[in-house]
């Protein structure tokens, strides 16, 4: 079952669009200020640090925001028109602090769109098929990711790292015209997790500090948390080794890595649209969870790159459920609360910052130990995920869940 057929093609070209325009610039941003500005890798390396926090610290209200706004498409087009036109003005200005501040505030708009997209979602679709919806918009993120990188690619091989801005400008309107053709009939109390038919949910939206006392809620932030803790670190290691194995393959074959590992997300996250409501949540995003493990033994088997590029590949299974359980999961523990939206930007908030954590720890053991001892760090730190997970009860129920914070 699917959203509204109204609904389900603007939302399948939605989120194809703004697969390019919510993440930014990222790592294009660092190419066009190393290669045509000349800086020097740690200022570049501050701006997109300090910009990162920013994001981070704008999960949280973000989705708080996308909860009491009445307007939520107004919303995403004025985000997705402010994040190109922050990200294009480092074109007119290349300074340090301008750079900075253009890029923060990018970040701090660009905060809204997950739970956006959710929120949209959620009060388009039907009851019931909020799961099979979700998974299909984690499938065209993917495949607009994809199709994103190997236009950048393409465009920037013939026009240089300047055509990376131009191609977001475009992905922007594409997305602005997407949002104009969704449906302007959201119920806004199912976007935000509200019940009205279910006579245990709360009349109105509960106050966010019962949110800290929903202990499988916080259970499941720690968990992502570690989860990122031990992932984010694992494509820049491997994109080290290959530049050590041979330089001048690097640039390519880490591009080949991302490209593959989007389309290899896709029917990763159509297996949870499928299969998430006959098995549960926990299942499959324990499948998603144990694979980071594996991955970071399998990396120390072996340094030959085609080895390297294929345990990769398997970075597209653990992504490509976690995108599409992340949020149904979040819905089941705050049903009938009227903070879903809010609940999914502060469990953001967490993981992101094991992300943040992730490079710094793995740069400090390969420095001391090595490689293999940070390919076996990192495995431990997602075995320990997964043991998190594991103390987690299973989220999906028949109808509703209650509003009172339930036990892990």
């Amino acid at each position: 079952m699917t959203a509204p057929s109204s609904a389900s093609r603007p939302l399948d070209w939605l989120n194809f669009f703004v697969a390019d325009v919510r993440d930014g610039l990222g790592p294009y941003l660092a190419i066009y200020l190393l290669a045509v500005h000349h800086w020097r890798p740690d200022s570049i390396g501050l701006v997109m640090t300090l910009s990162g926090l920013a994001a981070l610290a704008a999960q949280t209200p973000a989705g708080a925001l996308v909860d009491r706004t009445p307007n939520k498409r107004a919303l995403l087009m004025a985000a997705a028109i402010l994040v190109t036109l922050a990200c294009m003005a480092v074109l007119v200005n290349a300074s340090f602090a301008w750079v900075t501040f253009t890029q923060s505030l990018a970040g701090v708009a660009s905060s809204v769109f997950a739970p956006l997209i959710a929120a949209i979602t959620l009060g388009l679709s039907a009851r019931g098929a909020f799961t099979a919806r979700i998974a299909r918009n984690e499938s065209y993120n993917h495949a607009g990711n994809a199709v994103a990188a190997i236009l950048a690619g393409v465009l920037a091989y013939f026009w240089g790292p300047v055509a990376v801005f131009y191609l977001m400008a475009a992905m922007a309107l594409a997305s602005v015209a997407a949002a104009l053709r969704i449906p302007a009939d959201i119920d806004l109390d199912r976007a935000r997790g509200l019940a009205h038919d279910d006579p245990a949910a709360a009349p109105q939206p509960v106050p966010l500090r019962q949110l800290l006392d929903n202990r499988p809620l916080v259970l499941l932030a720690v968990s992502c948390a570690l989860f990122h803790l031990a992932n984010a670190a694992m494509l820049p290691l491997v994109s080290q080794k290959l530049a050590l194995a041979n330089p001048a393959l690097a640039t390519p074959l880490t591009s080949a890595c991302i490209v593959a590992a989007q389309f290899v997300m896709i029917p990763a996250a159509m297996a949870v649209g499928r299969y998430a409501d006959r098995l549960g949540r926990k299942p499959l995003l324990l499948i998603g969870f144990a694979i980071l493990p594996l991955r970071g033994l399998l990396y120390t088997l072996s340094d030959d790159m085609a080895w390297l590029v294929a345990v990769q590949l398997l970075d597209g299974i653990g992504a490509g459920i976690f995108g599409a359980v992340l949020p149904l999961m979040v819905l089941d523990l705050t049903h009938g609360t009227g903070r879903f939206n809010a609940s999914l930007g502060a469990v953001t908030t967490v993981f992101g910052i094991g992300a943040s954590l992730s490079n710094g720890l793995a740069g400090l053991i390969v420095q001391h130990a090595g490689y293999r001892a940070a390919f076996l760090a990192l495995a431990g730190i997602a075995g320990l995920a997964c043991a998190a997970l594991l103390a987690l009860r299973e989220t999906r129920v028949a109808d509703a869940t209650p509003t009172t914070p339930a036990s892990a």
